[in-house]
């Protein structure tokens, strides 16, 4: 992995949406920009790979991005893991900084 990679686990809560869970060879940014940009590109990749946001509001104080990038925090996204997998959402900075994510389904 490089630097700029970051890589977790979508872990589905049941009634609540889901929590990623890094990969100890994960790399969170720092810096605000990059957190928000890493934020949009894993909403974009959920997005295009059919997960949708369920109606119950999102908490701001406790659901942030800094939060659901560290694991510690559950999203209001549902989709559908296939049985047997586990389901990895993988992004890696382009070379212009803003980073490119799409999901992995890996054998559990």
């Amino acid at each position: 992995m490089t630097a700029s990679s970051y890589t977790a686990r979508i872990v589905e809560v049941p009634g609540q949406g889901i929590r990623l869970e890094p990969t100890e060879e994960s790399n969170r940014p720092d810096e605000p920009t990059g957190v928000n940009l890493l934020g949009m590109a894993i909403a974009l990749a959920l997005g295009a790979a059919g997960y949708h946001h369920h109606a119950e509001t999102r908490d701001p104080e406790l659901q942030t991005l800094d939060a659901l990038l560290a694991g510690q925090a559950v999203m209001p996204w549902r989709g559908e893991t296939p049985p047997g997998d586990s389901t990895f959402i993988v992004c890696e900075s382009a070379p212009t900084g803003a980073p490119t994510c799409h999901l992995e389904h890996r054998p559990a």
